[in-house]
């Protein structure tokens, strides 16, 4: 059985080849550990390993894990992402205590995050999650209303609008894997010429990372492939 230790560095090893192979830096993309469902103890090594960003789906779960974290590893700064569907009614505890949220895919629920974004802990990183598929099961806007959505974020004191997100439908096939991903990166490259603080494209997961680096990525969310399958 690989640890997670294992595990990390394999990623890593992965991230890297693939960033060589594009004649991208070595340091142009971020790994996420997408830590849904997984107990304290797995964080811990992974944070003992030097992993500092995870990402949670679930509300209550990943506040209850900020709040762990802030109280027994005060003296290691954590970054803790919000990636799963929001709704509504859940928007306060993620603007209370998460410092980026990747799924904001319409007005309502970034103006809830803008008004209730604590002062005390500035301003929270956003980035427009696309349906780049137009997969009816999944979250996140139109291509063709990215731009409006961004106009509107852009105006709101407690949000910076950092970049992109997207779950593209779950193919096999290496090519569509890219077109899908290419297509988000263009649509990125027209954010980042009207928002110069534009700079990050969340795509890629343990099956299709190869291809999102090569489209771009800037960030990959890897959860199977560190922690194990889910419970």
């Amino acid at each position: 059985m690989t640890s997670i230790k294992q595990n990390i560095n394999q990623i890593t090893l992965q991230i890297e080849n693939s960033v060589q192979k594009c004649g991208r830096r070595p340091d142009s993309v971020q790994l996420l550990a997408v830590s849904k469902t997984k107990p304290i103890e797995l964080l811990e090594q992974a944070m003992d390993v030097g992993q500092r960003a995870f990402g949670e789906n679930y509300v209550q779960e990943g506040v209850e894990k900020v709040q762990y974290f802030q109280s027994n590893h005060a003296d290691i700064a954590l970054e803790w992402h919000f990636i799963g569907p929001i709704q509504s009614n859940k928007t306060r505890p993620i603007a209370e205590h998460f410092d980026w949220v990747h799924s904001v895919d319409r007005l309502k629920i970034a103006q809830r995050l803008n008004e209730q974004r604590p002062d005390n802990l500035g301003e929270l990183n956003v980035l427009i999650q696309v349906n780049i598929s137009s997969e009816e099961s999944k979250s996140g806007t139109t291509s063709e209303e990215v731009m409006e959505l961004a106009v509107a974020i852009n105006e709101m004191p407690n949000l910076t609008l950092r970049g992109l997100m997207s779950i593209p439908a779950n193919v096999s096939n290496y090519d569509e894997q890219l077109a899908a991903f290419t297509q988000l990166a263009s649509i990125q490259n027209q954010l980042r010429a009207q928002y110069p603080q534009v700079d990050t494209l969340s795509m890629g997961m343990s099956g299709d990372m190869d291809a999102a680096i090569e489209a771009g990525s800037t960030m990959v969310r890897i959860g199977t492939a560190i922690f194990g399958t889910r419970d």
